[in-house]
């Protein structure tokens, strides 16, 4: 080019272009979040999380505690006045040449009769197996047993998880799941279906994950069998507990995830489990604060069994009639 101006002014202009589309460019990244999403339009959205996530994060709640989430219950009738309405009614940590047990029982301290049935449900459960590994004199089978809990109130309803693992001598391990869901306006059960109204979920949605979850496991463990793998649990995937009229372990979380939960180890030798998990909050209320968590300290429970007091009562004299919370 001969005339060096004209050369000038298009180095000029080419400059300013450039520094032009840098602006653009930096501006279209922040307004979506500094990420680059021209590539991949779907690559950012947040993904299903795995049954392995979901099941660390389910093991993860067992901290032997109760998690107001902000609910105020100081006008709820309780056995015991000077606990919260779900405490650790029994706290072991022992170990000898018969067993390693290390269980915290939680009672549901609430005046009523559904809390009472409630309560013997876990006598029947969990209690009554205590005493039955504590009793234990064979040495030759000896007794691995635990039992923790995590209970969380959602809206109106109170949720309580006790989860056990347990095993003895050469049997496989268990692990077992009962959950609670206590509605604390009406002093009622809440069933499934009215956690899944509460969360404007419907019946066929979760039916249909339910499904999905649950065959897939089974398609992996049928894998496994197939390539020689032992002790591999198979799902009867035609078993009506995989519908919501029958499903047994079910409640409301942190932040208002609903689980569905089936722990095989409730009725066989095994630890196998499927969960399923609707994590959307609830709907018409705010998303929880657990800061308040009410945590037990176990050095200083003072709890009851038929009027006594456990910290005074030989581990091996525990009595196995109905659980009360300091009453008779």
């Amino acid at each position: 080019m001969k005339d060096p101006k004209i050369l000038y002014i298009l180095i000029g202009a080419f400059c300013v272009f450039a520094i032009i589309a840098g602006i653009y460019a930096q501006f279209i990244d922040t307004n979506h979040g500094g990420l680059d999403i021209s590539d991949n339009p779907n690559e950012n959205l947040l993904q299903e999380p795995t049954q392995e996530e979901i099941k660390s994060d389910f093991n993860n709640l067992f901290n032997n505690t109760l998690n107001l989430g902000g609910f105020d219950t100081t006008g709820i009738q309780r056995n015991d006045a000077t606990k919260q309405i779900v405490y650790s009614a029994y706290d072991i940590d022992e170990s000898n040449d018969r067993y390693d047990i290390n269980i915290h029982i939680p009672i549901i301290n609430i005046r009523s009769e559904l809390s009472n049935t409630l309560n013997q449900n876990t006598q029947q459960i969990f209690v009554n197996k205590a005493n039955e590994i504590l009793q234990n004199q064979d040495t030759t089978r000896k007794a691995i047993y635990s039992i923790d809990y995590t209970a969380y109130i959602n809206s109106n309803i109170l949720s309580l998880v006790i989860k056990s693992t347990l095993k003895e001598g050469s049997s496989a391990q268990r692990v077992i799941v009962q959950t609670y869901n206590y509605n604390l306006d009406t002093n009622a059960e809440a069933s499934l279906v009215d956690l899944i109204t509460l969360k404007r979920l419907n019946v066929d949605e979760v039916n249909t994950k339910i499904k999905q979850v649950v065959t897939q496991a089974n398609q992996e463990s049928e894998t496994l069998k197939n390539m020689g793998y032992n002790e591999i649990y198979v799902r009867d995937l035609t078993s009506d507990i995989y519908s919501v009229d029958n499903a047994g372990a079910y409640f409301l979380g942190p932040n208002g995830n609903l689980y569905i939960v089936y722990a095989y180890g409730n009725s066989e030798f095994t630890s196998e489990m499927d969960i399923v998990m609707f994590g959307d909050l609830l709907d018409n209320t705010e998303q929880p604060d657990y800061s308040d968590t009410n945590e037990i300290n176990t050095n200083e429970t003072n709890t009851f069994i038929n009027g006594t007091a456990l910290n005074d009562v030989d581990v091996n004299d525990i009595n196995t009639n109905e659980v009360n919370a300091g009453t008779n």
